[in-house]
């Protein structure tokens, strides 16, 4: 399935932490939209594989994306190599996207930003004829997407982006909740983790209430760009 915005995470929840909003803005606007999740989040100290797996079912349905797909990659050990980038191309040249959404560069969790490097270098080789993968049997053809967005997670980073997600603020709080084995719940005896206490709660939606003021919206997500982003139109911003 073809889709316009392919969005990937390291773990099962990342995504809607970081770019939940987004996808459902533009899912509002007619683009379709896919998700990889790399591993299970098996190392999470709440929950376990299969329940996340659920979870992230779950959330899918609340955005609306046309289908999630789990690489089941070794969570906290998986290697930017090249059986794992060729995974990655194999999906990436399958599902064609004109845009695709990784993790943050940098962050708290090292394999946000292992994971960010594993598709930026994964869309690079996905536009190489050389680099030769097959899916079902038929050979691919190259592909590589125009942008490669990083959003934002655990660490600030200064933006390079802010999408407008006023009027997505509800539904994306209710996607991120759909991970209801990871965050805040009174009655639980879970162990406490930096993503359970109830101000991380707070930090969800104080965060676009601050990237939305820097870009004069209700709300935003904020992403960052290695390339250079370029206008034809100085009257098409905002």
């Amino acid at each position: 399935m073809q889709v316009d915005i392919l969005a990937i995470g390291a773990h099962p929840d990342d995504i809607e932490l970081g770019c939940s909003g987004t996808i459902l803005k533009h899912i509002s606007l007619g683009y379709s939209v896919g998700l990889i999740d790399l591993t299970q989040g098996e190392l999470g100290t709440r929950g376990s594989a299969v329940l996340r797996l659920k979870e992230a079912e779950e959330a899918r349905k609340i955005l609306g994306a046309a289908f999630r797909t789990n690489l089941k990659l070794e969570d906290g050990f998986f290697e930017n190599n090249k059986t794992n980038q060729l995974k990655l191309v194999q999906l990436i040249r399958l599902h064609r996207p004109k845009i695709i959404l990784a993790n943050a560069l940098a962050d708290r969790h090292p394999d946000h930003g292992k994971g960010a490097r594993l598709v930026a270098d994964a869309v690079f080789y996905s536009g190489l004829v050389k680099v030769e993968t097959e899916f079902e049997g038929k050979p691919q053809q190259p592909w590589r997407p125009r942008y490669v967005f990083h959003y934002l997670q655990d660490r600030y980073h200064h933006p390079d982006i802010i999408v407008d997600i006023s009027g997505f603020m509800d539904k994306r709080m209710e996607a991120i909740r759909a991970f209801d084995s990871q965050f805040f719940k009174e009655d639980s005896n879970e162990p406490e983790t930096p993503i359970s206490s109830p101000q991380f709660m707070d930090a969800l939606y104080y965060r676009p209430v601050e990237l939305g003021r820097m870009a004069g919206f209700e709300f935003g997500e904020g992403f960052q760009c290695e390339s250079k982003l370029g206008l034809n139109d100085l009257f098409r911003l905002g």
